[in-house]
């Protein structure tokens, strides 16, 4: 499993995994309310936004992998600094992939990654309640439930209540992937 920063070249595969995926996605993917400017609609004007972000300082735009292939994205956002210092962090996977721990392990080294290198001090999660495999993330890598927002994003067509998790650099003093680690070993 890796994570490498997302590319134009990476158009053809992004594309084949949302179209092969569109089930297993589409509850949990982001939509914009009536009357929301449009949104980018070809994958060149998604990364040509994402990198103008990432070159901005407000977003962190990753591709997960696994044996040196694309099989989700995971996305650092909202990135906040000043006094806050703090981003959230969203991610996709294909199902092929999902239940191997591809997706913790990614997390957690984003979420390390996020605190050690770019300096910041909190991340947040936001899951629907609904969402078994991605709720299954943020327990396995003990985030601390926050909080619930009612209508807290439009997600398939529709404003979508999330629950809220949260982490900040205090709890994780050896990092996340370390704790991931500890917890994944068997007990003596």
């Amino acid at each position: 499993m890796g994570l490498r920063p997302i590319k134009r070249g990476d158009a053809g595969t992004w594309q084949r995994l949302h179209e092969q995926n569109s089930d297993w996605l589409t509850p949990w993917e982001a939509t914009l309310p009536k009357g929301a400017r449009p949104a980018a609609t070809t994958y060149r004007q998604m990364i040509q936004g994402l990198r103008r972000q990432a070159g901005q300082g407000r977003t962190l735009p990753f591709v997960v992998t696994y044996d040196g292939e694309m099989v989700g994205q995971l996305t650092v956002s909202g990135v906040t600094w000043g006094s806050a210092r703090w981003a959230q962090v969203g991610y996709w996977l294909s199902r092929e992939h999902a239940g191997r721990g591809t997706m913790p392990l990614a997390v957690a080294m984003v979420i390390d990654h996020c605190f050690e290198v770019v300096g910041l001090h909190r991340i947040e999660i936001a899951v629907r309640p609904e969402n078994a495999a991605s709720l299954a993330v943020v327990r396995k890598l003990a985030i601390d439930q926050v909080g619930v927002a009612p209508r807290y994003l439009h997600i398939d067509g529709d404003w979508r209540d999330h629950l809220l998790f949260a982490i900040t650099a205090e709890q994780v003093p050896g990092g996340v992937v370390a704790r991931l680690t500890d917890r994944s070993q068997p007990a003596p």
